[in-house]
């Protein structure tokens, strides 16, 4: 077992800047284009959404208003995986295992339309939750793409810490993360379990082939070139 560094955020900081206006340009076109194709979905489906059901799970756990900071931190996490790459040849494999994901998902969303429960909720118009439902309606369940990129984020952080002698700690970090934002989506009442489910599977098939593609290219020590 490698020993922890105490140098590792150091060397993630070199990470961070290493190809940065390309993964800044990168960062910022996926999002953009995924969320143009998401919306576009959402509002005009192939046909009538399926009603998603709930679970004993989704009626524990309940509407939890505090969990939507977690919720809203996804779009730091998936940052983290991106602009810790190393060089250029992992950069490209994330953006292809990403954009694969996006497709897959959207893909569902186009031949299966799906939405949540209506939840007899109520908050102010100008809290949090109100301009959360503005933008983004009850469509778009399953799977939940929120959890899939979470879970292979997750997956990918956990490599790249693995990479920088990060030791259990930051480890361990990573994992709750990933978990508090796949309760959240549920606790905010975004999905209900079986989107979460659904969305596990497919971040960890992507998470799984992403993976796979970088144990037959070989390794690179943490520090390797941009080539």
């Amino acid at each position: 077992m490698t020993n922890p560094s105490p140098s590792w955020l150091r060397a993630a900081g070199r990470r961070l800047g290493t190809l940065w206006p390309a993964k800044l340009l990168g960062i910022s076109a996926g999002m953009t284009l995924f969320f143009i194709g998401y919306f576009w979905l959402l509002h005009h489906p192939a046909r009538d959404a399926i009603v998603m059901p709930l679970t004993a799970l989704d009626h524990w756990i309940g509407f939890r208003p505090a969990a939507l900071p977690l919720y809203l931190s996804l779009w730091v996490y998936v940052s983290l995986a991106p602009g810790l790459t190393a060089n250029r040849r992992e950069l490209t494999a994330y953006a292809v295992a990403a954009l694969g994901l996006a497709v897959a998902g959207l893909g569902f969303f186009k031949a299966w339309p799906t939405r949540v429960p209506p939840f007899d909720l109520t908050w102010a118009p100008d809290s949090p939750f109100a301009f959360l439902k503005n933008i983004d309606a009850a469509g778009n369940a399953c799977p939940s793409l929120h959890v899939a990129f979470a879970v292979f984020t997750a997956f990918v952080f956990a490599r790249q810490l693995r990479q920088l002698c990060a030791g259990p700690a930051a480890l361990g970090l990573n994992w709750l993360w990933c978990a508090g934002i796949v309760y959240s989506t549920m606790a905010t009442r975004q999905h209900v379990f079986l989107d979460v489910i659904a969305g596990t599977a497919l971040g960890a098939a992507f998470a799984v082939a992403y993976l796979l593609g970088c144990r037959r290219a070989g390794p690179r020590p943490a520090g390797s070139p941009q080539g």
